[in-house]
């Protein structure tokens, strides 16, 4: 083989969804949010073909605290956990006026599986399962659970994720808020709970 054919065309397309994603835990205190990268675990990481066959993927979050967030790869896409606490829970049924879609009736066959369609998005309620892709341009948000003005956010912010290409904001249940480029709601793919310890991602009914 010569070292030409090694490479590919130019010219040639380039699939957003083979980009590499780091697998993240976000710890979010009062005072800020603290990030910490770890590589994934070997576990429950498909083989490349599977993943490119869109294999399920196995988490473990028993040793997820309420506040934090991790990150893992399902068909070449970032997959949100988020653990929410009690206080995040009890805000997002006031947050129902300021989103575009509150109750996920848009593309629900696409976005929102039936059993995720109630205010958190969820099938326990403490838990978000989201893809971490703006419907807008497909960016990924970055994570701003700190309450209250920051850059690019109102005043009253009640935390949760914004699109830092063109400014689209999401809450905790990944619902757009109005007026945004995004037209949509994130998307939360298929997935059950095999135990309270672990998460299946990419499956939603037992074989």
């Amino acid at each position: 083989m010569t070292q030409a054919s090694q490479h590919a065309p130019l010219g040639a397309p380039i699939d957003k969804d083979k980009r590499n994603w780091i697998v993240t835990t976000c710890a979010v205190g009062g005072a800020g949010v603290a990030a910490v990268a770890v590589p994934f675990v070997s576990s429950f990481q498909p083989s490349e073909r599977a993943k490119a066959a869109g294999a399920a993927v196995e988490v473990d979050i028993s040793a997820m605290k309420p506040g934090e967030k991790l990150t893992v790869e399902w068909r070449g896409k970032p997959v949100w956990i988020v653990k929410r606490t009690p206080e995040q829970l009890a805000g997002l049924p006031t947050l129902d006026p300021l989103l575009a879609d509150p109750k996920s009736e848009r593309k629900p066959d696409e976005l929102t599986p039936e059993y995720a369609r109630n205010e958190g998005r969820s099938i326990k309620p403490e838990f978000f399962v989201g893809v971490g892709i703006c419907s807008h341009l497909g960016c990924s948000p970055i994570d701003k659970f700190q309450l209250g003005a920051q850059p690019s956010l109102p005043d009253d912010w009640a935390g949760g994720f914004l699109c830092p290409c063109h400014g689209s904001t999401f809450d905790l249940a990944g619902r757009v808020y109005k007026n945004k480029p995004a037209p949509d709601n994130l998307e939360v793919p298929p997935h059950m709970y095999l135990s309270d310890a672990k998460l299946l991602i990419g499956e939603d009914k037992k074989a």
